[in-house]
């Protein structure tokens, strides 16, 4: 079998002494693919450097909405720069977060609109991140249509976003989340037709069950695809073959 962790952070601090390792012994261990995804500057080039190291390992570019600073419009000017480097599959993650900021909504928007433009100009899909925002974060995709739609990354369990969101055409992507027990996440989970679901692990963070509150890797996005099978009633080789086979798909990976 074959895993494709769709979002991943092995640019994050608690992997620089062993990620290379790490991410060696992952590849012997079926996770064939991770995606690793940039939230600012130095996390994207990171992510890209990363990528260039390892054939099985791809980036995206990106400022989330936690990683606004006073120079944001030279940032974006950067990111679309390195982000037309060919191991670069999508522009993310970003999007908005009224959970940690609440004092510059109207700075996430502008610049979550602002990186749909260039993921439209360099005919890539987005990677979204939408936390106590969800209603603004639909109404942006909306009023700026992406050309290559994208990901709901580490999707919130919000049944009206679920279907609002496929119906704009955008896959959706579920993390170790999806295992705890008060999660409540069969419904939404039944919700995603087999074309549009993705899995990851946004490690380090977010490990699932049996590893909830370790530092996270993405030898766990088994664990989220066994939820998945068990509430899809399919085998856990059917579930790795069409995340694999979606991934690729969204991110244009042969």
């Amino acid at each position: 079998m074959d895993f494709f962790d769709s979002h991943a952070h092995y640019n994050d601090e608690r992997f620089l002494e062993n990620r290379e390792e790490l991410i060696q012994d992952m590849y012997k261990d079926e996770i064939t693919n991770i995606v690793c995804a940039g939230y600012n500057v130095e996390a994207s080039k990171d992510a890209i450097e990363l990528a260039q190291k390892f054939h099985h390992i791809f980036a995206t570019c990106g400022i989330s909405p936690n990683d606004l600073t006073e120079n944001v419009e030279k940032e974006l000017k950067i990111i679309e720069d390195i982000a037309k480097n060919e191991k670069v599959v999508a522009i993310g993650e970003i999007g908005l977060d009224y959970y940690w900021n609440k004092d510059n909504k109207g700075l996430q928007k502008e610049v979550f609109k602002k990186q749909i433009d260039i993921a439209n100009k360099l005919n890539l899909p987005i990677v979204i991140h939408t936390r106590d925002a969800v209603m603004d974060t639909l109404q942006i995709i909306k009023e700026n249509p992406v050309k290559k739609k994208g990901i709901f990354h580490c999707c919130p369990l919000n049944q009206e976003l679920i279907k609002e969101a496929l119906k704009l055409e955008f896959y959706i992507s579920f993390s170790g989340v999806i295992t705890f027990k008060n999660a409540k996440s069969d419904e939404c989970i039944k919700l995603v037709p087999n074309d549009k679901i993705l899995i990851e692990t946004d490690s380090p963070y977010l490990s699932p069950e049996p590893n909830r509150g370790k530092t996270n890797t993405s030898r766990n996005v088994k664990y989220v695809a066994q939820k998945i099978a068990q509430i899809k009633d399919m085998t856990l080789e059917e579930i790795a073959k069409l995340t694999n086979e979606n991934a690729k798909r969204i991110f244009e990976i042969s």
